[in-house]
């Protein structure tokens, strides 16, 4: 195939892959947009390989990413086009690990059968090393299209990354099968179907919990402004005197201030006695730095954001130019090191902030062992970006560690997607984008372990890495010693 013509054909299935995610749930469009790429890089030179897999890697990313220059040009000023060109950036420095996977693979391995089944630990490989280095950045990792399908019976075992692999391994399957390889297109296209012959239930029910999950639907340019302060005050409260649950749950940051700034009586006004408040503030100081928590009103307890985002809560070296360009308020946070979940109603919650929830190794130690989480709590803000792709896109993560952990996920959100998830993922409820109010929802707490929870809370990543390490060397050697 012409140069020109294989990389067109590289950026269009990279456009497939995006359209796998929520909200269309394709889950089969990413199984074959990674079969095209991989028929793609069967025979391409180390050079073209690499180019094909960051073109791929940019048309998914960058059509999968596009909301974020909303909040660089909506909200921070920047112009359109320098947004847009700090979003092309990131895709193109997040599609580099692709391109430096399929690189290797067609160095290492030559054409034919051996670089196809290579290219399945590279692609792991990849994958991993995009969630783990540089403070992490998996948005959309390809195994997240596998919330529904056949290939979400194996998230209790192997996990996100896990699917990612056993993904590629069905594409490179059907390459085999054009190929009319059946000996090798058989056992790839039936391993990553095997997992519905699994043990599938884990966990047990812990009795039932009445939440209360607030959005108020706070326009972000009114979110920071101090003549808006309190009208939005009045707002929450409001919200508050209608919630009905055992406990009320807000969205991250609904008190855009530090607590120790705020007059006593802010917090007496949205207190409420008769059930406890999840309150999304900042608490620390400026000495100290601000951390964005979590604070019970009514309870002794707090939880601050571990996982901080790149940009939007902390400053990567050599970037405060770029950050002080869009004048984004609380733009360099502390870390909180308080995690352990929070024991309310018979039930122990574990919250998560925003983009927390992204990572579930993080916060695996938090549902094995006596003391685990029974139910996982996100709040967000997801203002910034407006409401297209980006609600679908976090809401169907808390799916993903839903089913990881086999834990119901309740989510409060300042305009979307609040809802309720029970323990296999399922949207049991959910308020409309924008809509002022607050959802009600009965969760039943679980507590058990799946075995993706306990080897992820022992070794953390280690086994995948290990795995796709020692899958890719054996195939390189093989193919050379032959």
């Amino acid at each position: 195939m012409r140069r020109g013509l294989a990389l067109t054909a590289a950026l269009g299935a990279g456009l497939l892959h995006t359209a796998a995610f929520a909200p269309t749930d394709a889950w089969w469009a990413q199984i074959l947009a990674l079969a095209g790429l991989f028929g793609l890089t069967l025979q391409a030179t180390p050079r073209r390989a690499a180019l094909l897999g960051g073109v791929f890697g940019f048309g998914w990313l960058a059509s999968g990413l596009w909301w974020l220059h909303i909040s660089m040009h909506q909200f921070g000023g920047i112009p359109w086009l320098a947004a847009a060109g700090a979003v092309a950036l990131l895709a193109a420095f997040l599609a580099s690990y692709y391109a430096l996977a399929l690189h290797l693979t067609a160095r290492l391995v030559a054409p034919g059968r051996a670089r196809l089944l290579a290219l399945v630990p590279a692609w792991l490989l990849a994958e991993l090393a995009r969630a783990s280095w540089f403070s992490g950045f998996p948005w959309i990792a390809s195994g997240y299209a596998h919330t529904v399908g056949p290939l979400a019976a194996w998230a209790p075992w192997v996990g996100v990354y896990g699917i990612s692999a056993l993904a590629a391994l069905a594409a490179a399957g059907l390459v085999l099968l054009a190929r009319r390889d059946w000996r090798l297109a058989l056992p790839a296209l039936a391993l990553p179907l095997a997992g519905a012959l699994l043990p599938q239930d884990f966990t047990e029910a812990t009795g039932p919990l009445k939440v209360s999950l607030v959005q108020p639907s706070i326009a972000q340019d009114q979110k920071f402004d101090p003549a808006r302060f309190e009208a939005n005050l009045q707002t929450l409260a409001g919200l508050i005197d209608d919630s009905r649950g055992q406990v009320v749950i807000t969205p991250e940051s609904v008190l855009p201030l530090p607590l120790a700034e705020l007059d006593p009586a802010v917090l007496r006004h949205l207190s409420r006695p008769e059930r406890p408040v999840l309150l999304g503030s900042f608490l620390g100081d400026a000495d100290q730095g601000f951390v964005n928590s979590l604070v019970a009103l009514g309870a002794n307890y707090h939880y601050g954001k571990h996982h901080l985002l790149p940009f939007g809560e902390f400053i990567p070296p050599g970037f405060g130019w770029f950050v002080r360009w869009m004048n984004i308020p609380m733009d360099d946070q502390a870390r909180g090191d308080h995690q352990r979940p929070w024991v309310v109603a018979g039930q122990r919650l574990r919250p998560l902030i925003c983009y927390e929830d992204l990572f579930g190794e993080d916060f695996a130690a938090s549902v094995v062992g006596a003391d685990a989480a029974t139910v996982l709590v996100n709040v967000s803000n997801l203002a910034w970006f407006g409401t297209v792709m980006v609600l679908d896109q976090h809401l169907q993560f808390s799916q993903m560690r839903a089913l990881e952990f086999q834990r119901p996920f309740v989510r409060a959100t300042n305009t979307g997607a609040t809802a309720a998830l029970d323990h296999h993922g399922r949207v049991t409820a959910r308020l409309p984008a924008l809509a002022r109010g607050v959802l009600e929802v009965t969760v039943e707490g679980r507590r058990g372990s799946t075995p993706y929870a306990r080897w992820l809370a022992a070794w953390g990543l280690a086994p995948l890495w290990a795995l796709g390490l020692a899958g890719f060397a054996l195939i390189a050697w093989r193919r050379r010693a032959g």
